[in-house]
């Protein structure tokens, strides 16, 4: 009995030291030791971007409230928390906060503040977007990344020093496109079946919606059946976009490749999923012109003294 318990013991000890690892080296995936300034450009980029989508790419949310309050069929998250039916007043008052939130998002001022702000107010946003309609899936990568990003510290522009919180905020948004291109391919599967990979598919869709450079691709079936294939394919290996190295880097062109070429043939757009590809570049490197860095390097100083000056004691002035 006593042998047994003394065998058992080095086992469970071995057991404890193999999960110890396991789940360190899970952590330290979690949270890579990207450089600060990494986090602090996509952070930027981000904010920008909900700019640039809320005053053109989904402005025609606004218009949402004209339509009668029958038509508005929340989503789940519409359902429990309750959200009331949009009005034209409503959604006015939320795209006016939601730029000036993205505005100051965009600022060294409290960034989780306006981060938060920012999130919620994009989802409530896209809430309204997507309670009239199907739900487009190109928005579920920007909103984890909106809420993902308040957790970054504020940090400087220049820091490049390694940071944990900045790393998991950026592995987020990248395992949440993923997740995106992975889903994609299984609701494929779940609701189209076989027939979606053998079926006219591509056929349908460039008869709907096709461009003159799809057009002649009509009498080809053979072809669009094999980009079907192609498409499932490459949706199915998006978990490799995670693994460093030439694999993880061949896949993300091939994401931007696979995106131009839907635009070209079927003009759909995926710009804020696009966005979100940017949290797996290295875009610490990234380096504003020499006249723009000393552009902001002046206008800090002159901001500098302004701020020395006005504060002054009057003994000294």
């Amino acid at each position: 009995m006593a042998r047994a318990i003394g065998r058992a013991e080095p086992n469970a000890q071995q057991f404890v030291t193999v999960l110890q690892r396991a789940t360190g080296g899970l952590g330290k995936w979690w949270y890579p030791r990207f450089p600060h300034r990494r986090a602090v450009m996509f952070r930027r980029i981000v904010y920008a971007f909900v700019i640039v989508d809320v005053l053109l790419t989904s402005f025609a949310v606004g218009w949402h409230g004209e339509l009668p309050g029958e038509l508005y069929q929340p989503l789940l998250i519409g359902r429990i928390l309750p959200l009331p039916v949009p009005t034209p007043l409503s959604l006015y008052v939320i795209k006016a906060a939601l730029l000036v939130a993205s505005a100051l998002a965009l600022t060294r001022r409290m960034p989780r503040l306006y981060g938060i702000a920012v999130f919620v107010l994009y989802l409530e946003w896209m809430i309204v977007n997507f309670s009239y309609g199907k739900v487009d899936h190109d928005r579920f990568a920007l909103l984890i990344a909106l809420a993902a990003l308040p957790t970054v510290p504020l940090g400087d522009l220049h820091d490049e020093d390694p940071d944990e919180a900045g790393g998991w905020a950026l592995r987020c948004v990248q395992v949440a496109v993923v997740l995106t291109y992975f889903l994609a391919a299984y609701a494929k599967l779940r609701f189209g079946g076989i027939e979606w990979l053998n079926g006219s598919t591509l056929v349908r869709a460039i008869l709907r919606r096709g461009t003159s450079v799809a057009d002649p691709l009509i009498g080809y079936p053979p072809l669009l059946i094999g980009a079907q294939y192609l498409i499932v394919a490459f949706e199915l290996a998006s978990p490799f976009l995670l693994v460093k190295g030439r694999m993880g880097r061949a896949l993300l062109w091939a994401a931007f490749a696979f995106h131009a070429g839907v635009y070209a043939t079927l003009r759909l757009s995926f710009i804020p999923h696009l966005v979100c590809l940017l949290a797996f570049f290295p875009l610490e490197r990234v380096r504003p012109p020499p006249s723009i860095t000393k552009v902001g390097a002046r206008f800090r100083t002159a901001a500098a003294q302004k701020h020395r000056t006005a504060h002054r004691s009057p003994d000294r002035a």
